[in-house]
């Protein structure tokens, strides 16, 4: 059996998901009520693979909000990941994806050096980010949505946002070793590991957002924009390919302008309908088939029976790791989504 971590997006999002999935007790509650619900199953789920072998899933909700790390709850935070995935593993599931802030909490609060939850001594290898399958699924739709607007990518600039992250790496040596483009542009904030990055592909040109944006034919966003910015279309180049993998997903919101094309990035579509409710909770456009490319990770290890942290620690991805996620990805029946998002 696989398993989701998730949570809402918001406490307003809470609230719609709450009601959505029949808990009267989770709605119109304040934070503090969040910060103490315990982690609960919201949803079972069936997967059937074009090969036409199934799997059993559960989808467990963490309750942790993002505002509780805007309001300095960080160890409520840290507690819902770790809580989350105790629950997991008590319900003997074989392999958990860590979906959305959680594999960030985890990272970034270095909770691995907290491994054991009251009697429960938390089995890492149970656990994967997710990160591979985003990242690969990322790398694919820009070689696949790039042509549509007439980008030719080897001659394309492609700036990434978000660069020394754990995807935004991957999909750097992606665009460097498997199909490499004409020049890449290195955004994040902290310059140090810009320029360690910049040193282990042997390529790239350290920018500030600002300086990279209207030199780019593809902007590849791979963290969550932060308060404040805003994104002047106008220094854009037309057509320009922007795909969104942060999350929350907010890019086709605050980016409209003829010539301009967003793509939701990390989402994959199934071949099959998967029946579950979690999907239209956060707005996907086809809920039966869309979803996140790191929850469809543990999908796939489930269907390959790698019960392994296929997707852990900072950094660590590998170009060759991408390919063999992206093998069985085809294999089962998923796809990248090339659906840009209406204006």
């Amino acid at each position: 059996m696989f398993g989701l971590i998730g949570h809402p997006t918001s406490l307003e999002h809470a609230y719609d998901v709450a009601k959505e999935l029949g808990y009267p007790e989770y709605i119109n509650q304040g934070l503090d009520f969040w910060c103490s619900a315990p982690p609960i199953v919201m949803d079972e789920l069936t997967v059937t693979s074009v090969t036409g072998q199934q799997i059993q899933g559960k989808y467990v909700e963490s309750c942790f909000l993002p505002e509780m790390l805007a309001n300095r709850r960080v160890k409520a935070a840290t507690r819902k990941v770790l809580n989350a995935m105790a629950y997991a593993q008590k319900h003997g599931i074989n392999i958990t994806a860590l979906g959305g802030f959680s594999s960030i909490i985890f990272e970034n609060f270095s909770l691995q050096r907290l491994g054991r939850i009251r009697n429960i001594k938390l089995e890492f290898e149970r656990f994967t980010t997710g990160n591979t399958h985003t990242a690969y699924i990322i790398s694919r739709q820009v070689e696949q949505a790039a042509p549509k607007l007439g980008i030719d990518l080897s001659k394309a600039t492609v700036a990434v946002c978000g660069a020394t992250g754990d995807i935004g790496s991957a999909v750097c040596r992606w665009l460097s070793e498997r199909t490499p483009v004409a020049k890449l542009l290195l955004v994040a904030r902290d310059r140090e590991r810009l320029q360690n990055l910049q040193a282990d592909l042997g390529r790239g040109k350290v920018m500030t957002l600002n300086e990279a944006l209207p030199e780019a034919d593809i902007v590849v966003w791979v963290a969550s924009m932060p308060k404040g910015v805003q994104i002047d279309t106008t220094t854009l180049k037309k057509p320009c390919l922007l795909i969104d993998g942060g999350y929350p997903k907010n890019l086709d919101a605050k980016v409209q302008h003829s010539g301009v094309h967003v793509l939701a990035g990390g989402i994959v579509e199934h071949s099959l309908d998967i029946d579950w409710r979690m999907m239209k909770i956060v707005n996907m456009d086809v809920p039966a088939r869309q979803l996140f490319a790191c929850f469809a990770e543990s999908m796939l290890l489930e269907f390959e029976k790698w019960y392994t942290n296929f997707s852990w620690g900072r950094n660590q991805i590998t170009v060759e790791k991408m390919e063999k996620i992206g093998e069985v990805s085809i294999k089962h029946g998923f796809r990248p989504l090339l659906a840009f998002a209406k204006a």
